[in-house]
């Protein structure tokens, strides 16, 4: 067992043994909790772990723990889990865009921490490559988890009573830090596998009947007439549905350019009202400008260019797109077919396509068919986790 290194006399001065010895059998429960079940991975590829960060149970157990503490922002209110909420697929439902930290708005849309462990680039821009770094992103933004600094957070937690021992057994004898608030919440990350679709039944698992006729004519049109593949790739042996590539579709553009006289604004859940720009502009923050992967390559070629999503498990993760502006996977089928929005630097691979209503129909229907067999498994785990206060 890996607590088996740490000293009784590491015990932080004011810490009951009380406390400790429960840290200590919660760990070894979960030491002896079975190893995740790999038939959830059917049609990913084999899941790379980084050598100084290896998974154990008492190190994902931490993470969990971790990732839903609403006690790591300063007037504890906030987790990643308020905005990667379990039983919307990971991410949220109720807006085109995250609120964060006394209701302050964030521009882009929550993506789904399902598969996160497979992402090359984390980010709509793409600002970051390891699970480790990109938790301190959301927990020191200003309108996310609102944090001061690092240090903060790891004093915070250092002074949470019921943490005592927990690093320490994680992390054999080391105490919570930076980095290992970083490792531990990576590694629960990288547990959050959902493979098994009912497409990864079909195409790699040899089962012919795990699909419809229509599913199977929308999987053609996916990788055909529909020319998804483009960008949202499928091997052989297995299928990512990303080419992990930065994509201008025309969105960003003209949210940029395009500012409607009139929003639709949401004011209770299933509410909404016409409001003109500046009636808006009265009460609203300030818009601020989204130039995507520009803002971290500098480039003039990737103005407005946003990281491609795996489409794995995407009937659960809606609203769709960087800001969050369609609600359906049809209005995202349709905004493809028409091309996309035209723009200077919009990506050569956008062209009109030309699809029928019955076609438009069978992609859809295809698409329903990649969420993951394990999703509700992983949603179950994540609600007996508490939520701090």
């Amino acid at each position: 067992m890996t607590s088996a290194r740490w000293s009784w006399r590491r015990m932080p001065a004011g810490v009951s043994v009380v406390v400790v010895l429960a840290a200590l059998l919660a760990l070894v429960a979960c030491e002896r909790a079975a190893a995740p079940d790999h038939s959830a991975a059917l049609g990913l590829p084999p899941l790379a772990v980084p050598a100084d960060n290896p998974l154990t149970p008492a190190k994902v157990a931490l993470g969990r723990k971790l990732f839903f503490d609403r006690r790591l922002s300063p007037n504890r209110t906030m987790s990643c889990a308020m905005c990667h909420v379990p039983e919307q697929g990971f991410t949220a439902h109720e807006l085109a865009t995250s609120v964060g930290i006394q209701g302050r708005s964030v521009r882009r849309n929550a993506p789904s921490v399902l598969n996160v462990a497979w992402q090359k680039r984390l980010f709509h821009d793409g600002r970051e490559i390891t699970l480790e770094d990109q938790i301190w992103g959301p927990l020191l933004s200003a309108n996310e988890m609102g944090n001061p600094s690092m240090g903060y957070v790891v004093e915070r937690v250092r002074g949470i009573e019921d943490y005592a021992g927990l690093f320490e057994a994680a992390f054999g004898g080391e105490g919570a830090s930076a980095g290992r608030i970083g490792a531990a919440i990576a590694s629960y990350e990288r547990t959050l596998t959902a493979g098994d679709s009912r497409f990864d039944r079909w195409r790699y698992g040899g089962e012919r009947s795990a699909l419809t006729a229509l599913e199977q004519r929308g999987f053609k049109l996916f990788s055909g007439k529909a020319r998804c593949v483009s960008c949202h790739s499928v091997g052989e042996r297995d299928a990512l549905f990303t080419d992990h590539g930065f994509h201008n579709t025309g969105i960003g553009w003209a949210r940029t350019y395009l500012t409607p006289e009139r929003t639709r604004v949401e004011l209770a859940p299933g509410v909404y009202a016409e409001i003109d720009r500046r009636t808006l502009a009265t009460f609203s923050e300030p818009s601020v400008r989204d130039l995507g992967r520009y803002e971290i390559t500098l480039d003039p070629r990737d103005r407005w260019a946003y990281k491609t999503p795996s489409l794995r498990n995407v009937a659960l993760t809606a609203p769709y797109m960087h800001d969050g502006s369609f609600a359906t996977l049809e209005s995202v089928i349709e905004f493809y077919d028409r091309g996309g929005i035209d723009n200077p630097d919009k990506s050569a691979l956008l062209a009109p396509l030309g699809l029928t209503g019955e076609e438009r129909a069978a992609l859809a229907a295809f698409l329903r068919t990649l969420t993951g067999s394990a999703v509700a498994a992983l949603v179950e785990e994540a609600r007996r986790t508490p939520s701090g206060r």
